[in-house]
């Protein structure tokens, strides 16, 4: 097998086992938040990032937390957190400030059982692969979380996907709020 198809076969393997009730939850609370705001650190934020991006060309109002012009975070707004392990510090510290201002909190990790898990309103389980190994995670040969941050992405997209079509957002009216200052 080839290195292309195994990448495939990984993700297959991790896609197969995401519950899609999680996903269908995840797009209609996020419809209903006054605003998003989305954490990550390293490549989990590189696809918080991007889920951000996407929000944002189906007109939601969306934040990245730590750029510079990101607002205060307010009790009617929602914060999404990934983090393979559901430990990394920056991230749970983001969490714990959301849940002390009452905020929907959407957590992406494999762990349930982790702390930033703990801190969730909804949990989107990603049961992939960490660079940690730990006992029970879908085996890869893929480097660190590359696994977690596929599936992430992919997961992702599919809450977004539900939310343009909730919204009716053809993909000509997201391509009219995409940058035209490349």
């Amino acid at each position: 097998m080839g290195t292309l198809n195994t990448i495939i076969a990984e993700i297959e393997q991790v896609i197969g086992k995401i519950d899609e009730k999680q996903i269908d939850a995840f797009a209609n609370e996020i419809l209903a938040s006054s605003r998003v705001f989305v954490t990550g650190e390293g490549r989990s934020g590189l696809m918080a990032k991007a889920f951000a991006m996407r929000l944002m060309h189906l007109g939601l109002i969306v934040y990245v937390v730590g750029e510079t012009t990101t607002p205060a975070l307010q009790g009617s707004d929602a914060l999404v957190a990934v983090s393979g392990s559901g430990t990394t510090a920056e991230t749970v510290h983001s969490a714990q400030q959301a849940k002390e201002l009452d905020c929907t909190i959407f957590v992406v990790t494999t762990n349930s059982a982790s702390t930033l898990a703990k801190l969730a309103t909804h949990t989107l389980i990603i049961p992939a692969a960490t660079k940690w190994r730990r006992a029970g995670e879908i085996a890869t040969q893929q480097p660190l979380g590359s696994l977690f941050d596929q599936g992430s992405h992919i997961a992702l997209d599919a809450v977004c996907l539900d939310i343009a079509n909730q919204k009716h957002i053809s993909n000509e009216a997201a391509r009219e709020r995409h940058t035209n200052v490349e």
